[in-house]
């Protein structure tokens, strides 16, 4: 009995210790879960607030003078951006470091069209499925599934598949780290200077992050595949299952989608974005009235993302207008002179040497004219077959450019080669010394021109460049003026033919006349004593005698007695 009591005791102490233990993980279970909560709702509230209070940050390009005046926006780094000319018509923190979350798959997706076909067929490894969080968004794949690019594709951009992003950096890098140093270094390409990728799909890491500005740059680039733009502004779509692959459904939560809450009729594609640290990220691109529009918004509130998007689009296409440089520019006049002429072909040449590519256009902000405008030449950065081009800009911002190209119809006839009068090549020598010491520019004949020359074909030597148009316009200009000096001379023949047979004729009746009236003095002297009447019938018999033809003519032809 004594055995027994201790033991009851003992075990009694032990489960009631039990039960306090369990009775305090409870509690402390449920304050924690309720102080979770609370916190929880006190976050959103505080973020909501911090997206309001952010509405009163400075907008830089609302400080320059008589720039259209941007709206006041949540976001905490904004920027919209002219794709067309790289033209900034709105920015707001735009180079301040900040996470993406999941528009970096707008990267990953640009990447992947640029090294990969879409109809190549994938395998779905199972390391890209691990390699996924338990938490992160998908699109259901499954180890040994066998897709074309462009379903991933679909998958990626409609619902942001984060496993989608590991599946294609390992078929096409062989790695997923392989594939982001590929992504880091196109971003390096555009011209990204505060974007670093750690990882194809946008998941959080402290060593991920990005600018507005860059986020731009990189959507630019993206928008400007037209595959691209038919997924990303596709809201649902359906992978049907086949033999290598289930059915995969997919839908789109992004509002400026046909059917969303912002829907938004212009809009060419869209990318949305979150985690918990980068908050709301939305990149979106939009095309009216000749300019294609890039808006980016980083870390804001829901829905507040799609609500700034919008308002960046209005604020762009109602206060700023895409012009042609070339219906207004009257300071730069390119025209050939005696020197720079393309006279080689049979006819020569009256087109100009240099000549304006057709250009892109030119940003113009609503309040300014385009004589408020600054032009300059620039020969940095030029583009295939340009020489120099004109830069546009307002108070340092950049608003377009249009390129200065060697003229298509002189290019390949101009020649800038020198020439002796012996008609042997010249070469200028930069570096002859003379005797002082100094160098200077020497022009001398080059002997292994001259090899050059004897190498030379007959044909290469006699080669000349014919413009076809210049014939063909000059041969009906000849042809033309020839008939109408024909027409000419057949109208002033007619003319002169004319008028001498009227003289003639002329002339005739004057001589009839004259003779006429000498016979008649005539017969008056000799016949004074008969009548008038008389001398005319004498007049007129001597005629007719004189000639019979008339005579015969003048008689009438007798008259036939009836029978």
């Amino acid at each position: 009995m004594n055995r027994i009591i201790p033991f009851c005791k003992n075990d009694t102490m032990h489960v009631l210790r039990r039960a306090g233990v369990f009775f305090c993980a409870v509690v402390i279970l449920l304050v924690t879960q309720s102080q979770f909560t609370l916190e929880v709702f006190a976050t959103q509230e505080e973020l909501n607030q911090e997206s309001e209070d952010r509405k009163k940050e400075p907008v830089q390009t609302n400080e320059i003078e008589n720039w259209p005046q941007g709206p006041a926006i949540g976001a905490e780094g904004a920027i919209l951006l002219e794709a067309n000319t790289g033209a900034l018509l709105y920015a707001k923190n735009i180079d301040e470091k900040l996470y993406p979350a999941s528009i970096t798959k707008l990267m990953c997706c640009l990447v992947a069209v640029e090294n990969c076909a879409l109809d190549e067929v994938i395998t779905v490894n199972q390391s890209a499925i691990d390699a996924n969080a338990a938490d992160g968004s998908s699109m259901g794949l499954k180890a040994g599934e066998q897709l074309t690019l462009e379903e991933l594709l679909y998958g990626i951009l409609i619902n942001s598949a984060n496993e989608g992003c590991n599946v294609v950096a390992e078929h096409i890098a062989g790695s997923i780290d392989a594939y982001v140093d590929m992504m880091n270094a196109r971003a390096a390409e555009l011209g990204c200077t505060g974007t670093h990728f750690v990882t194809a799909n946008g998941l959080y890491n402290e060593d991920h992050y990005t600018t507005a500005h860059d986020m731009a740059l990189i959507g630019v680039a993206f928008f400007s595949h037209d595959n691209l733009c038919r997924i990303a502004s596709t809201p649902r779509y359906t992978i049907p299952e086949t033999a290598t692959h289930g059915e995969h459904v997919l839908h789109s939560k992004n509002k400026l989608y046909v059917g969303g809450d912002y829907e938004y009729a212009d809009l060419v594609g869209s990318k949305t974005g979150f985690t918990n640290a980068s908050r709301q990220t939305l990149v979106s691109c939009a095309e009216r009235g000749g300019m294609r529009l890039v808006a980016v918004i980083l870390k804001e509130e829901s829905p507040l993302q799609f609500a700034d998007t919008v308002e960046l689009f209005e604020y762009g296409f109602n206060n700023f207008s895409m012009i042609d440089p070339d219906e207004f520019e009257t300071g730069y006049t390119i025209s050939n002179s005696g020197f720079f002429n393309s006279g080689t072909d049979i006819f020569g040449s009256t087109a100009p040497l240099l000549a304006t590519a057709p250009s892109a256009g030119v940003v113009l902000p609503g309040n300014l004219t385009f004589s408020d405008l600054s032009s300059s030449i620039s020969y940095d950065d030029l583009s295939e077959n340009a020489i120099a081009k004109i830069e546009y800009s307002y108070a340092g911002a950049s608003l377009g450019s249009t390129d200065i190209v060697l003229n298509p119809e002189t290019a390949l006839s101009f020649n800038f080669q020198l020439k002796n009068a012996d008609g042997s090549s010249v070469s200028e020598n930069p570096s002859v010394t003379q005797e002082d010491g100094t160098v200077s520019a020497k022009t001398s004949v080059s002997d292994s021109d001259d090899n050059a020359l004897e190498t030379e074909t007959p044909e290469e030597k006699e080669k000349i460049y014919i413009n076809v148009y210049h014939v063909l316009f000059t041969i009906l200009g000849i042809a033309g003026a020839l008939i109408v000096l024909f027409i000419i001379y057949r109208l002033s023949r007619g003319y002169f033919r004319h008028r001498k047979r009227l003289a003639r004729i002329k002339r005739e009746r004057g001589k009839i006349i004259k003779d006429r009236n000498s016979l008649r003095r005539d017969f008056r002297r000799r016949n004074s004593h008969r009548s008038a009447k008389n001398t005319d019938k004498l007049i007129l018999k001597r005629k007719s005698d004189e000639h019979p033809t008339r005579k015969h003519s003048r008689r009438r032809p007798p008259r036939r007695k009836p029978k």
